[in-house]
């Protein structure tokens, strides 16, 4: 696959371009998109580019990330602090995120989405607001190991990290959770599957494919 070097700033701006003339394939009025990538990919980063370049077009947006939706400590870690396949399928609480996020946003929701439901410093539910998004307002859902779900995305970005820069970027505490990465990329290949790609090996020069 050929890969275009570009800015940072520049790709948020062709990604919120793209995203204005994006139609839900549910007939649902609110697209919904994927930032996909390892914590040391950033994807958080992109999803708040892309939602600034949407304000300045006038088109509102919700960023929301999947670290808000993490389970309580006392679940993620009931086998162990380091354990891989509580990290791969039992982390992040897919069914909130379906019921507070998704469901809002389905054909005849009424568009009022929980950005966040569990603060994983302090273990505590956070108890934010309920924040509601505007028919044609844009969610923009970062995190990891999100194309394994199947979530409704209407546009899906991955942003890949080779397997060196991977581990160069990630802390060495949490390089126990690589083989969960190289497990998502043989069982899901987000990088041949969604829809674009943002190659971040080099994190002051990407290169996508769009």
């Amino acid at each position: 696959m050929r890969l275009e070097a570009i800015t940072w700033d520049r790709l948020g701006e062709r990604l919120a371009d793209r995203l204005l003339d994006l139609k839900p394939a549910d007939g649902s009025p609110w697209p919904r998109v994927a930032l996909d990538g390892a914590p040391a990919a950033r994807p958080g980063e992109l999803a708040e580019r892309v939602g600034e370049a949407l304000r300045i077009r006038g088109r509102p947006s919700l960023v929301v990330g999947t670290e808000g939706f993490l389970r309580p400590a006392s679940l993620r870690l009931e086998y162990g602090h380091h354990d891989l396949e509580a990290y791969y399928d039992g982390w992040f609480d897919t069914g909130a995120l379906w019921r507070e996020v998704f469901g809002p946003l389905e054909p005849g929701g009424d568009g009022r989405v929980l950005p966040d439901l569990w603060d994983p410093v302090s273990d505590r539910a956070t108890r934010s607001p309920y924040v509601h998004l505007p028919p044609g307002g844009v969610l923009l859902l970062h995190g990891p190991l999100l194309l394994r779900h199947w979530f409704p995305f209407d546009l899906t970005v991955h942003v890949l990290l080779s397997e060196g820069a991977l581990r160069r970027r990630t802390a060495e505490p949490d390089h126990w959770t690589l083989p969960a990465y190289e497990r998502y990329a043989d069982e899901t290949d987000p990088a041949g599957t969604a829809d674009v790609l943002v190659r971040a090996d080099d994190p002051r020069h990407p290169a996508w494919n769009g």
